[in-house]
């Protein structure tokens, strides 16, 4: 950061001090934006809750039909007296009938779904992510700050002939001095740990998915994958063989071409998050299928696949073609869930049926996501389906216990049991009951 620089409230300063102004205080803070984002999901209402609406709509008018003819049924065969017992049957009715505990049974559920997914850090945006969430059978995640650290640093530096480990890396760090890509700074760490001053560079131009091309030292100088070089003209096959070396390690591997020349590759390692491979297990223990969608080379991706236990890869894969991917997925099908954390994630989180953002992640991203993972691990996404899935259930559990209830309920308030037993109910009894349906509900 520098002076004039915005900063967020809740973010870490690691050295030394600097006096800041505040800009945006109590509603307009990122706190009170988390807050009201768990506010407006829990006051959201998923599909099945709109089904209980739709049940409601048919359900009162049919117990309002009922009390009436249990008035007339009463009125013209009861007993005497035709009018009291008519009278306190068709109240009864009405009593045992009221639907309080099936308007209480989705909204409590949700209330309660989201904020314990929030205790556990899982910020849920909407109730209907809530309720799709239980019903994904793919998980698509993306590689970089996801399934890996996003911490990258440079493994090995492997030049052409004619060309230093000291010159590579120079001219490497020169062109990527100015970007803020993860592996960028690897590669100027990696520069000044060997106390090299990156060659200075102009006419910086980033190739969305294949890398950078600029001017360094009065030289055209091209940073990326075979495809920047190879589209360049540059031929690429004295390197092939190392890079695919360092790939089969989980390592990415960078060209570097000078004046149309290859001068040599910088390999870079991003370490798995230690708890990938067991957040991993945990989807597979869910009957997901797991798929890694990454830009970065086929070989590399497999090599983290196969570390973590990932299901499918889909590899070198440019960020405008990651949506399309997902949609490829939901042709077949498949109800999607996507994990990412990048700018060019945003689209295919948006894609998803439930987008899933890591909270170290970018803005954009976060916005464009259902379901805020504020810390940086995969588990997030199981406990978000695991609470999904507990959620719904309950709101199940919740309706079939309110029309059970009312079922049973009606006929003996309607006096059913008379005829047989000389029994019918009264209507404090068909209160308190009605009241207990309530307690039941909110009990669940």
């Amino acid at each position: 950061k520098q002076p004039g620089d915005a900063m967020t409230g809740g973010t870490l300063n690691t050295s030394g001090t600097f006096l800041f102004r505040a800009t945006h205080i109590g509603e307009e803070t990122v706190l009170a934006r988390i807050i009201e984002m768990v506010r407006r999901a829990q006051n959201s209402k998923p599909a099945i809750g709109r089904l209980a609406d739709k049940i409601s709509a048919v359900f009162v008018p049919s117990v309002l039909i009922i009390a009436v003819v249990t008035f007339l049924v009463w009125f013209n065969i009861g007993p005497a007296p035709v009018t009291g017992f008519a009278l306190v049957a068709t109240m009864t009715v009405l009593v045992i009938a009221c639907p309080c505990a099936l308007g209480l049974a989705t909204p409590i559920s949700i209330i309660v779904g989201v904020g314990k997914a929030a205790e556990s850090g899982i910020l849920i945006r909407n109730g209907e992510a809530l309720q799709q969430a239980s019903r994904l059978t793919s998980v698509v995640l993306d590689k970089t700050g996801t399934v890996t650290e996003g911490r990258p640093a440079v493994v090995g530096i492997f030049p052409a002939q004619g060309w230093t480990e000291a010159e590579v890396l120079r001219m490497a760090a020169g062109i990527e001095a100015g970007s803020e890509h993860p592996l960028a700074q690897a590669v100027v760490q990696a520069a000044t740990a060997r106390s090299l001053v990156p060659a200075p560079a102009s006419g910086f131009d980033a190739v969305a998915g294949s890398g950078v091309r600029a001017r360094v030292d009065g030289k055209t100088v091209l940073l990326g994958n075979p495809r920047l070089l190879q589209n360049g003209g540059v031929d690429t096959g004295a390197l092939d063989e190392k890079a695919r070396s360092a790939a089969l390690l989980g390592q990415t591997p960078i060209y570097l071409a000078v004046n149309g020349q290859a001068a040599g590759i910088v390999a870079i390692a991003d370490p798995v998050k230690p708890d990938s491979r067991a957040a991993i297990a945990r989807l597979h223990a869910l009957g997901l299928k797991v798929v890694m969608l990454t830009g970065d080379n086929a070989a590399t991706a497999q090599a983290v696949a196969a570390q973590v236990g990932i299901d499918a890869v889909l590899a070198e894969v440019l960020p405008a073609d990651k949506a399309a991917k997902v949609i490829e997925l939901q042709a077949r099908g498949e109800i999607v869930g996507m994990v990412g954390d990048g700018i060019n994630d945003a689209p295919a989180l948006a894609q998803a049926n439930v987008g899933f953002a890591i909270g170290t992640g970018t803005d954009v991203a976060i916005e464009s996501a259902d379901v805020a993972l504020m810390r940086g691990s995969l588990h997030g996404v199981a406990d978000a389906i695991a609470i999904s899935a507990a959620t719904v259930r309950n709101i199940k559990q919740n309706l079939f216990g309110a029309f059970f209830y009312n079922i049973l309920g009606i006929p003996v308030a309607a006096g059913a049991l008379y005829p047989l037993f000389g029994l019918l109910l009264n209507p404090m009894i068909a209160g308190a009951a009605m009241a207990m349906s309530s307690v039941t509900v909110v009990s669940n």
